[in-house]
Formats: C-alpha cells, structure tokens, sequence
C-alpha cells in the first residue's frame, strides 16, 4: 500500500504545517511501519519531528480507516492521563491529499514486536511490560467515556451480537454468503453470545506491537498507537485480544501472533497472568474468556480474508494465515464446550483466570 508524494501535494503539506505554525519548512517524509491499515509517516525538518496518518489507497472496509475519528478520539482522551501521542491538526480532503489527515506529535521510543533492545532485555523487563500492557489496558477501561464526549461513538448495549455479524458480512464471499470453513464457528458463537460484561473504551488492535517502549531502563510504556478501530463496547474483547497476540512456545504463530514474538522472552507473563492481573486490577468477571477468544481468532481471520479479497497487500495474500485464524478460534470453542461440561458435572459455574493455560 502506497500513495505518490508528487511535487504538489509536498508543497500543499509544507503550507499546512507553516500556516498552523507546526513547522517552518519542507519537511523530509519517512514511512513509518508496515501499514497495514491507515498509513503513518514521520515528517522532520530541523529539529521538529511530526507524525502524519491518512487512510490507504481504496478500496476501503464499511467504517473502517476514519482518521478524522481517530484524531477525534485522541484529542477527547487528551487529559485522561493514559499515553497517548497529541493530535495538533486535522487536515479535510482536498486541503492536502485526496483523503482526510491528522497531524499528531512524535514520540521518542521503541517499537517492539520481535527483539528488544539491549536496554529493555531481560526478565525484569520483560515483566514489567506485560505489567504495564495490562495496567494501561485497564486504565483506558476505567475513563469515563460519557464525560470525555464520546457518548455519540459506539452503541455498547447488544455490542457483542452486533459486533460478530458485523464481522461476519466481511467474511462473506462474492455471492453473499459465508465461506463453508467460517460457518461451524459462526454458529457456534451466536448460539453462545454472551451478556456484555460492561461498556467501556475499546481499543480493538491492542497488543504488544501497537504500543511504544521507553529507550532506557527501566521499561515504560511510552505511547498506545492505532486507535482506528476504537469504539465503545465490551472491554473483554480487548483483554482477550490481547492474549490471544501472545505466541506459545514451540507453536505456529498466527499472524498476530508472529507481530509479537517480543512476548516469548523468559520473564514476559503468560495470557492466563495477563488475565489475571486484569480481573484483579479492575474486579471485571472474566468467566467467558473462551468465547471472546474464540471470536477474537474468527474476526481476524474474516478481517484477512476480505483483506485477501481486496488484492492490494501480499501480506494477506496465503490463504494459510485465515486457516491459522479460524484453527485458533475452533480451539478455543471447543475448551468452552469441555469446560461448560466439566463445570455442570461438578455443578459450580466459577472460572479463574489460572485455568487459562500458557496457550491460551
């Protein structure tokens, strides 16, 4: 995915940026990360460093790749204290490129999704980041939605049913109906929806590689990136997001999974740690992991597949990545079904996060 910095648009920018007095000159332009989704660039001229997001080439998922939403967001979740980069301008389409922009400050850190650095190695460290990914997790579940403006930007109430036929119409195929490999989870996971577990600030990519590191010791989570996705709904989604990008040792990776091979350092806590740090840190019951995990794996594996279909990025391009997906989810459907089993015979319903095993 890629877009032509012509002549015109770089002088259109250099405009943009002196007129808001971000910037008194021509700037350099850097491509920042894989881009996968909407599109990041570092702008630099002297000693001032910007960060540029503007949606990729067309075509573009329902809903999917608003900036002007993002930016909205992160301007709204500007006083929360979480870590986030500071939106300084919006651009509409036309005023530069033939899309809509923001312009957000430059944060001074590492991105970390294999190695890390020498700085940040080690048990301790390692740690500590699955500490502080959990900690920033459920500060950003804790704001107050309604009071930060954003009552307007999601419907929470029936979100988890809405969200999986949301889903479900990107996996269809061109005669508008579900591929016969996604419909035995499909069914399974409508049949066994569960109740919200609450209505809070979702971030919906939330893992190890869409957040930044301090550069020195000790590590510090410096900045949560790609709120493209963010809407209001059940917070579940995002721990169980979470675990399910963590890798398991001397396993195939799913894709997600391959983005966060950071989190395979001895010392890095296991999901089912994560998920107790969680229901700990937040009093958040958080029984029903197996279907959100489950979901989570299918929802990748449809956002894949209609990522296939699009036929832009050889990222998504073998057809072995949603077949990875869609074995990961089955997984996880069929310990819900073994555990919901186990718990009748025994007749209690409770489920701790240390049931949650290494591989989950």
């Amino acid at each position: 995915m890629s877009w032509e910095w012509t002549a015109e648009t770089r002088e259109r920018l250099e405009a943009f940026l002196t007129e808001r007095g971000l910037m008194d000159g021509a700037p350099t332009i850097t491509r920042i990360g894989e881009g996968h989704s909407n599109l990041t660039v570092l702008l630099q001229h002297g000693d001032t460093r910007l960060v540029l997001r503007r949606p990729p080439p067309p075509p573009i998922a329902p809903g999917g790749n608003d900036v002007l939403r993002e930016a909205r967001l992160l301007t709204a979740l500007g006083s929360s204290g979480l870590p986030i980069p500071q939106v300084l301008a919006t651009g509409q389409v036309g005023e530069v490129f033939d899309a809509p922009f923001f312009v957000m400050t430059w944060v001074d850190g590492h991105v970390i999704t294999d190695v890390p650095p020498a700085a940040l190695a080690g048990e301790t460290p390692a740690a500590a980041m699955g500490a502080a990914l959990v900690d920033t997790l459920a500060d950003l579940h804790a704001v107050d939605w309604r009071a930060a403006g954003l009552s307007d930007f999601g419907k929470p109430e029936g979100f988890n049913r809405r969200h999986l036929r949301r889903v479900a119409s990107l996996a269809h195929g061109d005669d508008g109906a579900l591929p016969a490999a996604f419909v035995p989870l499909y069914e399974w996971l409508d049949a066994n929806v569960p109740e919200e577990s609450g209505a809070t600030i979702v971030h919906n990519d939330y893992r190890i590689g869409n957040v930044m590191w301090s550069k020195t010791a000790p590590a510090r989570l410096a900045a949560v990136l790609d709120w493209e996705l963010t809407t209001i709904g059940d917070p579940l989604f995002d721990l169980a997001y979470l675990m399910a990008s963590i890798p398991a040792p001397g396993e195939t990776p799913t894709p997600t999974q391959a983005m966060s091979l950071a989190a395979l350092a001895p010392g890095f806590p296991s999901p089912g740690a994560l998920a107790e740090r969680y229901a700990e840190r937040t009093g958040r019951r958080i029984g029903r992991l197996d279907w959100y995990l489950a979901m989570v794996n299918w929802k990748l594996a449809a956002m894949y597949a209609f990522s296939r279909r699009r036929g832009h990025d050889p990222y998504f391009d073998p057809p072995e990545r949603v077949e990875r997906f869609l074995a990961e989810a089955a997984r996880f459907s069929q310990r819900r079904a073994v555990r919901r089993a186990s718990s009748n015979s025994a007749k209690t319903h409770a489920c701790r996060a240390a049931d949650f095993s290494a591989k989950a």
